[in-house]
């Protein structure tokens, strides 16, 4: 058995009703497809927890035939787990604030979904810690401006490295097929401002029908 990998979703949170304009309206159905997508193909969907294209998120991968509780992942910026919306599964109260951004920029593929200045915080920070970032690139805001372009000069992967530009869910699994295993290495430090990545770890984990059956408690160490 192996553990599903996760994938934040950033983007836009919601507008004030009843002043959202088609385009925000159709936002929040990219993030619903995009959601059920991912579930369908076997990721957990991880976002700030918060309104609009994080609970778009979160309510298509609830809509997933393939959704199982824990799915969805909500770190929140401050200690009230009540503030999570109302498809979030796991809600961590971090009560970082600002600084959570770098936790939701810390999983295996990082989509965003139109964005302000939070979604590009996220996105800079993925960035420098060598993650696959993808952008849609008929939002608007900083995934669009950033889609299909190179963040900086960073020294990441040997390869032509980018924020990859989609349109549509059917492409955003599509290149984490064909891309994320190429990605295979993980944040170290920086050091004089240029991020050092080093080779990712193996995963230590065993599963719970190894550890079910683990009879001597040494084995779980």
């Amino acid at each position: 058995m192996e553990r599903r990998l996760i994938v934040s979703v950033i983007g836009n949170a919601a507008c004030s009703l009843p002043d959202c304009t088609d385009l925000e309206q159709s936002k929040w159905g990219l993030a619903f497809e995009l959601g059920k997508a991912l579930v369908d193909n076997g990721f957990r969907v991880l976002s700030g927890g918060g309104r609009g294209v994080m609970r778009a998120a979160f309510a298509g991968a609830h809509a997933s035939d393939n959704y199982k509780e824990g799915d969805t992942i909500a770190i929140l910026p401050s200690y009230d787990t009540y503030t999570a919306n109302d498809f979030a599964d796991i809600v961590i109260p971090t009560g970082a604030d600002l600084a959570r951004n770098i936790t939701v920029a810390n999983s295996e593929v990082v989509v965003a979904v139109g964005g302000g200045s939070g979604t590009l915080s996220e996105i800079s920070m993925a960035w420098k810690m060598g993650r696959m970032i993808i952008s849609y690139k008929n939002a608007d805001g900083w995934g669009a401006e950033l889609a299909g372009k190179k963040l900086d000069d960073s020294p990441r992967y040997d390869f032509d490295d980018r924020i990859w530009a989609v349109d549509n869910a059917q492409q955003v699994i599509q290149l984490i097929r064909e891309k994320l295993p190429h990605y295979n290495k993980a944040f170290d430090r920086i050091p004089f401002g240029v991020p050092v990545l080093r080779e990712k770890s193996k995963s230590n984990w065993v599963g719970p029908v190894k550890i079910k059956d683990a009879c001597d408690i040494r084995k779980l160490d």
